[in-house]
């Protein structure tokens, strides 16, 4: 029998729940802001996100974040840092698991490729609205310097649960 979007909760992304896709977001970031990309193509085309994607088969969330930085932007990121772990289901049945990083430097010039258009942002000034839902809650925290670990329930573009925690970073 096929799932409604009502028989989706939180509550179902317990220990025992698992995504279809892993994937990794990573946010570059120095003292001043935080560079982000407008997705052309993929899950959230048209947003303001960090670079990040989909990990391919024998490749750790690390491996991937890297690559993902160097496909989207043509840069390489410095010893990306694990700052979050964040689970989202989709009311349609899709889901996926996400690992968060943040970097704080990087080889390269960032670069507009198919994918993605690099944009920097004063940390002041970050585009929530042009965002995930989800972005608003966890993101300044962890771009404070807490980890998050959080689980959202979305029917497209709107979140309808959230639950999120947070620690500091060691």
């Amino acid at each position: 029998m096929k799932k409604s979007a009502s028989d989706y909760r939180l509550s179902q992304i317990d220990d025992n729940w698992c995504a279809v896709h892993q994937a990794t977001l990573v946010f570059v970031v120095n003292d001043s802001g935080v560079l982000l990309i407008r997705k052309k193509r993929g899950l959230g085309a048209g947003k303001i996100n960090g670079p990040g994607g989909k990990r391919d088969a024998g490749e750790t969330s690390l491996q991937c974040a890297v690559r993902e930085v160097q496909e989207e932007l043509c840069i390489t990121v410095i010893e990306p840092r694990q700052c979050g772990e964040l689970r989202f289901q989709f009311t349609d049945g899709y889901s996926i698991h996400v690992h968060v990083y943040l970097a704080r430097s990087y080889h390269g010039q960032p670069t507009e490729t198919e994918e993605a258009i690099p944009l920097w942002f004063d940390f002041s000034s970050i585009p929530y609205d042009q965002m995930w839902a989800d972005d608003e809650i966890w993101l300044p925290r962890v771009l404070a310097g807490e980890y998050a670990t959080g689980r959202f329930v979305f029917e497209g573009d709107t979140l309808l649960e959230q639950e999120v925690s947070f620690h500091q970073m060691t």
